[in-house]
């Protein structure tokens, strides 16, 4: 029974229409389900991913309108890695952003920049087997578009307290001391999450001297990826490494559990399936508002305190 790497990352913004617009129009992702935050449904749960709305390359968005910016400190992820497929789609995402007013900075294979409220971000050239993860988009030419995440950089002031949890209980296997690869630079402590058919890397850095701060900017919580058949059974190895795990919950597109790792940062593990294409048809993913079923009664309420945005692709 093995995790297939990394299924989500969701984090917070301030600015849903200014969201959309970077990750869906400049980063060139596909924006695959306008919805609501499920515990919170005044506000929107925007998620983005490659074109067949894939785990592997979901990021997703809680909009909490006119959040202060936040800080990552200790046990909260810092830096999201995604791969790229070569030095000319480093070169291409430079002078994209640049294009942008976005700063970068060129590591050795690899490219560093913020998006507009400070989220960290990290393109890397990985040779791996996975299939690449890739939205479709007018700008960007496939084979240098983003392949979904490669890592997840987080805060930790104890990794050795993660340890039991992780190896023992969630199969997260240390990579070896010495690891070169450019993700890894500078970390206390690597793990590589992998199953049949997918794996990433989950990284621990030494914190920064300041504590983090949750707000517009920071990242809410990583998902992992299970079977539905081993869902259940991740809950109790979760209860049984001394986590306080929720119950499953059903998020209708995928189900879940919660729980905070010693370390401090949020986990979920997350079903693979049913999948965004539950109820929409997948030609038109991401255009409209949807909601789940339960919460389908509150529409006309909910609609009135959202932010308008405007897909790119329906534009």
């Amino acid at each position: 029974m093995r995790l297939e790497g990394i299924h989500h990352i969701t984090a917070i913004t301030g600015d849903a229409p200014g969201n959309v617009d970077f990750y869906a129009r400049v980063l060139g992702l596909r924006l695959v389900k306008k919805t609501v935050n499920q515990d919170q449904p005044s506000v929107y749960h925007l998620f983005y991913a490659d074109e067949q709305g894939s785990p592997g390359a979901d990021i997703t968005f809680f909009e909490f309108p006119g959040a202060a910016p936040g800080r990552a400190g200790a046990g909260m992820v810092h830096t999201i890695v995604w791969r790229v497929a070569s030095e000319e789609a480093l070169d291409f995402w430079t002078g994209r952003l640049a294009a942008e007013g976005v700063e970068t900075e060129r590591g050795a294979h690899s490219l560093a920049f913020a998006d507009p409220e400070g989220l960290r971000h990290e393109l890397l050239v990985a040779d791996v087997p996975d299939q690449p993860l890739i939205a479709d988009h007018p700008e960007v030419p496939r084979e240098l578009a983003l392949q979904g995440f490669h890592a997840a950089r987080a805060y930790s002031s104890d990794p050795d307290a993660s340890s039991e949890l992780l190896e023992q209980q969630l199969g997260f296997a240390p990579v070896a001391d010495g690891d070169d690869q450019p993700a890894n630079i500078g970390a206390t402590r690597v793990y590589e999450v992998r199953g049949d058919s997918r794996g990433g890397h989950w990284i621990y850095d030494a914190p920064p001297g300041e504590p983090g701060r949750e707000g517009s900017g920071t990242v809410h919580h990583i998902a992992w990826a299970s079977t539905m058949d081993d869902h259940e059974a991740w809950r109790e190895r979760a209860l049984a490494g001394g986590a306080r795990a929720t119950e499953i919950i059903d998020r209708f597109w995928f189900k879940s559990i919660y729980f905070r790792e010693p370390s401090g940062v949020l986990f979920e593990i997350a079903t693979l399936g049913p999948g965004f294409d539950a109820d929409e048809d997948h030609a038109h993913l991401g255009e409209k508002l949807v909601l789940p079923p339960r919460f389908e009664p509150l529409r006309d309420k909910i609609e009135a305190t959202l932010t308008p945005i405007q897909n790119p692709r329906t534009s």
